[in-house]
């Protein structure tokens, strides 16, 4: 059986993908500060400010995958990713990095593919490119890049905060924001799809279908109560144009059934 590592195991992304591969794959976690529902031999602590804790953990282990979908401090998150790519570059283990749509905050006039060239003005978007590049010249081709949209879970905090507007009858949207979403659960099982097969590059992940911003809280809010909800609507940047911030994709491995709409997603989300 093959040896996984899900650095971040703890995260809502970590605890989709632990209970999505435990069954196929021998399964390890790392956890900041709570330890997680688990084995005692499978489950680590780790800080990111404990770089040199990682090359035990690895050595340890010798896994064949290593998930990186932690989170924290970027100078921090980019010197521990630095000290993964040496430990491991000699070896024949892959590293999926979980990345972000916002690698592309510098260009909002179009939704963007796997082959445009990452273009960020935020600190998070141009931090999480870097982190992107240092993986992939470390590890070439070992070095595997998984951009996600918003993402979502039942036990998220962005659910949490849309159940709190609906108590309170105010939630805010953007009218001019048009993108796509993501759920945990898909993910993990669209992630353990391309570990199992070994796939290769970057991956666009999220809803096959883009909606507005404001079309996906309204029809998530429905799904969830009755009640007449008050909406506040905002312009994103302050202008009126419409702002294009979806991820597509160019690539075809992935099987029909692990491919969904945004609207099939909440669909998830609530029942």
């Amino acid at each position: 059986m093959r040896k996984l590592l899900i650095i971040g195991a703890s995260g809502l992304v970590g605890k989709a993908l632990w209970e999505e591969c435990k069954d196929q794959f021998d399964v390890y976690g790392t956890y900041s500060s709570r330890p997680m529902d688990l084995p005692k031999d499978k489950q680590y602590q780790l800080e990111m400010s404990e770089i040199g804790e990682v090359t035990d953990i690895i050595q340890s282990i010798g896994p064949d995958a290593i998930v990186s979908c932690v989170r924290g401090d970027f100078d921090q998150q980019l010197e521990f990713h630095k000290k993964l790519a040496l430990e491991v570059a000699n070896t024949n283990c892959s590293v999926y990095y979980v990345s972000t749509a916002n690698v592309f905050d510098g260009d909002f006039t179009k939704h963007h593919t796997e082959i445009d060239t990452p273009n960020a003005s935020s600190p998070y978007g141009q931090f999480k490119i870097a982190c992107e590049t240092l993986l992939q010249q470390a590890l070439l081709d070992r070095a595997v890049i998984i951009r996600i949209p918003q993402i979502w879970g039942r036990q998220s905090p962005r659910l949490d905060s849309i159940k709190l507007g609906i108590e309170k009858n105010q939630i805010e949207v953007y009218r001019n924001l048009e993108c796509n979403h993501l759920s945990d659960i898909l993910l993990a099982r669209q992630l353990k799809y391309i570990i199992t097969n070994q796939l290769k590059g970057i991956f666009h992940l999220g809803g096959v279908d883009m909606m507005p911003h404001d079309r996906f809280i309204q029809e998530l809010v429905m799904n969830f109560s009755d009640k007449e909800i008050t909406f506040t609507y905002q312009l994103l940047q302050q202008h009126p144009e419409t702002y294009y911030f979806g991820l597509k994709s160019v690539r075809n491995e992935l099987p029909k059934s692990l491919l969904k709409t945004n609207t099939s997603m909440i669909e998830d989300l609530v029942n």
